[in-house]
């Protein structure tokens, strides 16, 4: 796995953070659980491709 999906991850649930903070503190709690699971689809997205290829391995290694 490249390093750089990691850093990605991880700036993706930086931004959410402050972004919840900011939306908790003015009052808006509703929009909190909108912008969570908006980086929680992101996040998902961007790991599809490594999940199909860790399926093929599996799928390779016990020749299924």
């Amino acid at each position: 796995m490249e390093v750089d999906i990691l850093f990605r991850i991880a700036g993706i649930g930086i931004i959410v953070a402050i972004l919840n903070q900011v939306l908790a503190r003015s009052g808006r709690d509703e929009y909190t659980m909108i912008t969570t699971l908006a980086g929680l689809i992101i996040v998902l997205m961007m790991l599809i491709p490594y999940l199909t290829d860790l399926f093929s391995y599996i799928k390779s290694v016990f020749d299924l």
